[in-house]
């Protein structure tokens, strides 16, 4: 059981990540003592969607080649529509994801970011939630959808939308303190 303090948690992203989803986390696990990466397609900033128009950038630490999923104890996987959609076709992304959940690591996706647990087939059977306009995706999958603000089942938390950022992080936090999952099945 890691403590919080000694924590290592990568955020994936890209170019329409939505603003809060990324920012918020970034700097609420920080402020609890973790150290945390943000990895994306290509160096340098990407640009957050702010609800309805384009926000602020935040900073690329490490592109995905560089990414090696034995540092870290998590990953966050901010949503908004753009940003879960360009990953989902990125092959980097996705064996990333896969690395993590392999592991049993914590695996924490907020908004549309579930798109990519669907995408590597890791909501069959699980307790899911999202941003309701991919609930059927979801279902589709195998996921059983719910209207909560954060689930977690066998390490993987997943919330709806920027409303539910408190919980989201308080449980992100509480999974990384938990250890890995043994009972979670690799994706």
């Amino acid at each position: 059981m890691p403590d919080i303090k000694k924590a290592r948690i990568l955020i994936m992203a890209a170019h329409g990540f939505e603003q809060d989803e990324l920012l918020v986390p970034r700097d609420k696990l920080r402020k609890f003592g973790a150290e945390v990466t943000v990895a994306s397609p290509e160096s340098g900033r990407i640009r957050g969607w702010d609800h309805t128009d384009w926000g602020k950038d935040a900073e690329v630490e490490l592109t995905l080649d560089q990414v090696k999923v034995e540092d870290y104890d998590a990953i966050v996987l901010p949503g908004g529509q753009i940003n879960p959609d360009l990953l989902r076709v990125n092959d980097k992304a996705l064996d990333i994801l896969r690395g993590f959940l392999k592991a049993r690591k914590v695996v924490a996706a907020i908004c549309h970011a579930p798109w990519l647990l669907v995408e590597v087939d890791a909501v069959r059977g699980r307790e899911v939630t999202s941003y309701k306009s991919i609930k059927t995706d979801v279902m589709n999958a195998g996921g059983r959808w719910v209207d909560r603000s954060v689930v977690a089942d066998q390490g993987i938390v997943t919330s709806r939308n920027p409303g539910d950022l408190r919980a989201f992080v308080e449980k992100i936090v509480e999974e990384i303190e938990e250890g890995r999952h043994s009972e979670r099945s690799a994706a």
